[in-house]
């Protein structure tokens, strides 16, 4: 077996057998997408990217899998990767460093693997493969085949990191299709607001009010402000057995002061 068999790396362990290499075709099979007009990522329309741009498309898996983020960018224009003009062969450097950082700035994100096999589908398509922090065992040339192997993510935090990518590119251009997966959750059948309890007639008042019922946080607010209001009000009554001699003013505390400090320190 090969030495890459015994790395702490790779996915697998037992017995293996290596297959037997096939011979050599006289022409191989053509790829897909190879006649632009059957290519899939040619006819695919821009709402199944996570981020577009005039020249420039990033789209993720249908699904979460193992690793944090898996994402594809590809160029708009039918061309392979030898086949890129000098603007798309340079803007392919700018925009491979640029996904690489909103990847990496992902929380748990600690390297980016960037690869490109071009066996499968004839138009440009570079891979992005987030691996793990902390997940040694995932560094190197296997992470593509762990991302099969491990537990797949929450899908709301991959919703999540979508968004972040995609929000990360439009900062320099183009349109951010992701959004993050919503809250969910229910608001009560009904709203109760509080009532004071200062006096009986108070009490009874709001008991047959027919007022209408509050539509919003500010109607509770407004509605608790006059209920306090009145209740200050009617403690402030005199021959109010709640306004007691012991409930001073502030300027009744000043008039029994002391007149100066030296009587005060006697």
């Amino acid at each position: 077996m090969p030495d890459f068999t015994r790395w702490p790396s790779f996915p697998f362990e037992g017995d293996m057998r290596v297959k037997k290499l096939a011979p050599p075709v006289d022409v191989e099979p053509p790829r897909s997408g190879e006649d632009a007009s059957e290519c899939v990522s040619c006819s695919t329309h821009d709402d199944a990217y996570i981020w577009v741009s005039e020249r420039w498309r990033v789209r993720a898996m249908d699904r979460p899998t193992g690793l944090p983020m898996v994402l594809i960018l590809e160029c708009r224009s039918h061309l392979d990767l030898g086949d890129l003009p000098n603007l798309l062969a340079a803007e392919l450097g700018v925009m491979t460093v640029r996904l690489e950082r909103a990847i990496r700035s992902l929380d748990g994100v600690a390297r980016v693997h960037v690869n490109r096999w071009g066996d499968g589908s004839a138009h440009l398509h570079m891979w992005f493969l987030a691996r793990p922090y902390g997940r040694l065992q995932l560094r190197g040339t296997f992470l593509s085949l762990w991302d099969d192997i491990l537990p797949v993510i929450p899908e709301a935090q991959w919703r999540e990191n979508l968004a972040l990518v995609a929000a990360w590119l439009a900062d320099f251009g183009g349109k951010a299709n992701a959004e993050p997966a919503h809250i969910a959750w229910e608001s009560p059948s009904t709203l109760t607001v509080p009532i004071p309890t200062a006096t009986a007639a108070a009490e009874k008042e709001q008991a047959t009010d027919d007022s209408p019922r509050p539509q919003t946080l500010g109607d509770v607010q407004a509605a608790s402000a006059a209920a306090e209001a009145e209740v200050r009000a009617t403690e402030a009554t005199p021959g109010n057995p709640r306004s007691t001699p012991a409930q001073r003013q502030p300027s009744d505390e000043l008039a029994a002061e002391p007149a100066d400090t030296e009587s005060r320190s006697a």
